[in-house]
């Protein structure tokens, strides 16, 4: 069976990481989001997929043609209009019989493809899923086996039913599609074509990432998943599971928890991972630094004396000795996100900061929680960030300095 995977979104929610990456390209346990579900795709039966590209196509299109699938893979772009009917109309010409469709900013296992792919008998079916959180989905409400309503992410819900965006469909979609028009959004919609058809309810892991906080808990669940990988380990505690790529090094260091260390990469001497982190390739962590319950990308650099949680910090960043991202607020309570769709509660009591690539942090400097802090910027010594930061500039502190004679009394 082929499968439409729709990865053509701008991920305006998950700035500042995806200025310079695709939604499918953003890293959980070590690889791209679009690597894991290509990967669960092939083991729920799917033998070709057909990936529906338009931000940042380039990259998506290298990954993958580097990448051995086991999969026949091929590109669409999709064009000017928006929505996730237009998206599918675009794959049109490479379908001709039933066919699954998976949203590309997903992170989900194999039973949950295949059980969407079992129940098909016609038409189209819709992947359910019982969230604790329904406002923020698609939500359908089921007479039977059939969708009596579908509301996108309603204020007071009917139902606890959330869209997986996994569907199974038969090409006389396309014409549907054509026939309902346009959402007065001015978009082809795929939703326009819910109420009727098929929905069935599954269980198995499933996380949409629609924030950029999403990324820790998907990737807390593909790391708990992944068999242990030693490498070279000196003088160190383990106390937990690591998975060690090619080059990777643990020095005189404490491990507690989950880790995925990335090629080449070096921790210690004397530095602390703890909870479930996933270190890309050519990173450096040193000396007193501690990343706790962290992704981090490529050529991440935290030598000195850095306090790194709960964050998700992009390619190049440099942390100065001493730099030190807050994740806990004073009253205990969850911790809010000023993201360019507007504040958002992550739910999560402690979240430290997202940071794009290419960003450098001077010595002493301070995030506070839940902070947004651009691409290529320069946060200089001794700044406390307590604001999101744009991508592209400088951020400084004037700090007046007098001088007296030494053993005068004045200052004291």
């Amino acid at each position: 069976m082929k499968a439409i995977i729709l990865a053509a979104g701008d991920g305006i929610r998950l700035r500042p990481l995806t200025e310079t990456r695709p939604k499918p390209m953003l890293h959980a346990a070590g690889r791209p989001i679009l690597h894991h579900l290509l990967d669960e795709a092939k083991k729920a039966g799917i033998t070709e997929a057909v990936i529906v590209v338009r931000h940042m196509k380039e990259k998506i299109a290298d990954y993958v043609s580097k990448t051995d699938f086991g999969l026949k893979v091929s590109f669409v772009e999709q064009g000017a209009e928006n929505g996730s009917g237009a998206a599918l109309l675009c794959a049109q010409p490479h379908i001709d019989d039933t066919f699954m469709v998976l949203a590309g900013d997903i992170v989900t296992e194999a039973s949950v493809i295949k059980a969407v792919m079992d129940a098909h008998s016609g038409g189209i079916t819709v992947g359910l899923k019982k969230v604790a959180n329904p406002h923020g989905y698609g939500v359908a409400e089921l007479s039977g086996d059939r969708i009596s309503l579908f509301e996108e992410k309603p204020a007071h819900p009917k139902s606890d039913l959330a869209n997986l965006s996994v569907y199974c469909m038969e090409p006389t979609v396309f014409s549907e599609l054509k026939s309902v028009g346009k959402s007065e959004r001015g978009e082809h919609e795929l939703v326009s074509l819910f109420v009727g058809a098929k929905g069935v309810v599954v269980e198995g892991y499933w996380r949409d990432i629609a924030y950029p906080w999403d990324l820790l808990e998907a990737n807390e669940y593909l790391l708990s998943k992944m068999e242990a990988k030693s490498g070279h380990i000196e003088n160190s505690t383990i106390e937990g599971k690591v998975i060690m790529e090619k080059g990777a090094r643990i020095i005189n260091s404490y491990i507690e928890g989950c880790a995925y260390i990335g090629e080449g990469t070096t921790i210690g001497p004397n530095a602390c991972i703890r909870g479930f982190c996933s270190i890309g390739k050519n990173c450096s962590i040193g000396p007193g630094t501690t990343v706790k319950g962290s992704i981090l990308l490529d050529n991440v650099n935290a030598k000195h004396l850095a306090y790194i949680g709960d964050s998700v910090i992009g390619e190049n960043v440099n942390f100065g000795s001493g730099t030190q991202i807050a994740n806990f607020r004073f009253d205990a309570d969850n911790v809010n996100v000023l993201t360019e769709k507007g504040w958002a509660n992550s739910g999560k009591k402690k979240l430290g900061a997202f940071v794009g690539d290419n960003t450098k942090f001077g010595v002493l400097s301070c995030t506070m929680p839940g902070k947004l802090i651009g691409s290529n910027c320069e946060i200089h010594s001794g700044v406390v960030v307590n604001k999101n930061v744009p991508s592209g500039v400088r951020v400084f502190t004037r700090q007046p300095i007098e001088f007296g004679k030494v053993g005068d009394g004045e200052g004291e």
